[in-house]
């Protein structure tokens, strides 16, 4: 489970806002707007008409806005707050909310055991900032709170409901809603006539239609010991990248490194030959909902999951010695 635990905390503000009009010598013209949401910055880049790339960016800005404000487990009166806090009885959420989680708990469901949305008892614990290791006991109490089964989702005619039958489990949907969020920016954009549309949260990417002289977007994969640092590119049109790796929050302690993908059913650090995966799909929801499984479950296992898996296209794992290994769905298999 990624311990994503500020991922979706802070509502960007207006101030924060930033408009960048395309240059002269911008071969393709692309608008760019960047702002802080889910506790990093998001970026928009479009070409077209201005006034109409800025209404649709600002459009997107709102959204996020209101995304935030139901899938933040810090905010008080967020629906995933109210569930955490409802000692079991039930909620009554947005069709939103209901749709990221029952996204969420099918991604538990196909994940080996290596993601659970119910880790908040757990992840609470750790600080990979502070590099705080929680006690043996500690651990042991809050893993006992822990099982995606606890929660039971209810779609009826008029109205969602969401049940968590633990009182002392907790939510955090971190670790699975930015892809959801990635995808709906697209289909709200391009809803409002953009055509060629690249967006970032803060690493989860989403494009629709490739640039506006018909090639595709180029699509960074980082080095997982240097995240400034690019290994290679991945081209895609249309559809997602994704990568989760365990560069994005680690501290080392007495020799040992603890990173901040941790096991469901021990509460620790997964163990891992990997260091980082990009996943490469039509949708975002997906790549991110299968990348931390990918990189809990090791090259060998990854390999084959991805293999197995019809929303991936491609999957690059990127191992200790920063060699990569490449699931890519889209060379036919006699040229392999």
């Amino acid at each position: 489970m990624d311990t994503n635990d500020t991922a979706l905390d802070i509502i960007p503000r207006e101030e924060d806002w930033r408009f960048k009009e395309a240059s002269a010598d911008d071969p393709h013209r692309y608008h760019e707007a960047n702002f802080y949401a889910f506790n990093t910055i998001v970026t928009f880049k479009a070409s077209g008409d201005r006034d109409a790339v800025e209404a649709a960016f600002l459009a997107g800005r709102d959204a996020c806005r209101t995304y935030e404000r139901l899938f933040s487990r810090f905010l008080p009166h967020s629906d995933i707050a109210r569930i955490n806090e409802s000692r079991g009885a039930s909620v009554v959420i947005a069709r939103d909310t209901y749709d990221v989680l029952a996204h969420s708990l099918r991604y538990c469901e196909l994940s080996e055991g290596m993601l659970d949305i119910t880790m908040g008892s757990v992840t609470r614990l750790w600080d990979f900032h502070r590099g705080i290791i929680p006690d043996q006991e500690s651990l042991d109490e809050a893993v006992a709170h822990v099982g995606w089964q606890k929660l039971k989702l209810l779609d009826g005619d008029d109205v969602c409901i969401a049940t968590l039958s633990d009182p002392e489990a907790s939510i955090d949907v971190g670790g699975t809603a930015k892809g959801w969020i990635a995808d709906r920016l697209i289909d709200l954009m391009t809803s409002q006539g953009l055509e060629h549309l690249f967006v970032n949260l803060g690493g989860n990417v989403a494009v629709h239609g490739g640039r506006p002289d018909g090639t595709p977007f180029r699509i960074g994969v980082k080095d997982p010991r240097d995240a400034s640092q690019i290994l290679g590119a991945v081209s895609i049109a249309n559809g997602s990248v994704v990568t989760s790796g365990l560069y994005e929050r680690m501290f080392e302690k007495d020799g040992r490194r603890f990173a901040h993908i941790l096991n469901p059913q021990t509460g620790m650090p997964v163990e891992t030959d990997v260091e980082g995966v990009t996943v490469v799909g039509p949708r975002s929801v997906d790549c991110e909902g299968f990348s931390t499984t990918l990189c809990a479950l090791g090259i060998e296992y990854g390999m084959d999951y991805a293999r197995s898996r019809p929303e991936i296209t491609t999957a690059v794992f990127i191992d200790r010695d920063n060699v990569a290994h490449v699931v890519d769905k889209t060379v036919p298999s006699a040229s392999k």
